[in-house]
């Protein structure tokens, strides 16, 4: 199999001088929901790849990709400088594990994020699986800035799908915002807003908890969840947290 194939940009959107999306036309392997691909250019003499998350659901006609720039790195400026057009390099075959197939049967879903790491729930949130199988679903987002929550649109719609069952719980750090939460995602477990926030205990016997994001998140998290209870998922050894970093 060829290492990359040749994809071309339908569009760019700017969120924020940092935040970008691309919305690509390419031919991949099929993907489950809450998986990743590479993204890569030719600089130079070589050709530079990273994994990114799939924002959009499998069967949708486009591909699309949420990022951070690092201004220091090789690839991230030059994809946000990409316009409709430009050709983009993917990786052939989408992997990962942050898919519903590896939760086990639960009643409630936890979907936490920090920036880019909404993409993969926002995935998962578009196909049907999670409202046959979850009777609530509450999607987490951390971010700085207001400015960062991204893609509140595509939220909205699904909060007006299912505003029975949906919960969706902005988080900022850096400054106020009287519709979200202040500070970070695992203090907000351990004093209790988040789930006073949601109105929905995180009890070990009734939830699974997906993160995904930075990695000081992923680690306060964890240790915040555990100390509620909860264990880490392995296939052999059944939990409610699960993860995935690529960073």
């Amino acid at each position: 199999m060829a290492q990359w194939t040749e994809g071309r940009v339908i569009e760019r959107i700017d969120w924020t001088e940092r935040l970008h999306s691309l919305r690509i036309e390419a031919a991949i392997e099929p993907f489950k929901a809450g998986q990743f691909a590479k993204l890569g250019l030719k600089i130079g003499d070589e050709i530079v790849g990273r994994p990114y998350s799939i924002v959009s659901a499998p069967g949708e006609p486009l591909l699309e990709f949420y990022f951070s720039t690092v201004p220091e790195g090789p690839l991230s400026p030059r994809l946000a400088r990409l316009a409709a057009g430009d050709a983009v390099l993917l990786g052939p075959r989408p992997n990962g594990f942050l898919v519903l197939d590896e939760v086990p049967p639960t009643i409630h879903l936890w979907l936490l994020s920090t920036g880019t790491g909404i993409g993969p729930f926002l995935s998962i949130l578009k196909t049907a699986e999670p409202w046959q199988r979850f009777q609530r679903v509450v999607l987490v987002h951390a971010a700085r800035t207001a400015d960062e929550l991204s893609y509140r649109r595509a939220i909205a719609r699904i909060m007006e799908a299912e505003p029975r069952r949906f919960s969706y719980i902005p988080v900022v750090s850096r400054e106020r915002a009287d519709y979200a939460l202040a500070g970070r995602i695992p203090t907000a477990i351990a004093d209790g807003r988040l789930e006073a926030r949601a109105g929905l205990a995180l009890d070990p016997a009734k939830c699974h908890v997906l993160l995904c994001g930075n990695p000081a998140m992923l680690e306060d998290a964890t240790a915040a969840l555990i100390a509620r209870g909860l264990r880490k998922h392995k296939r052999k050894e059944p939990g409610q947290i699960s993860m995935e970093s690529y960073w």
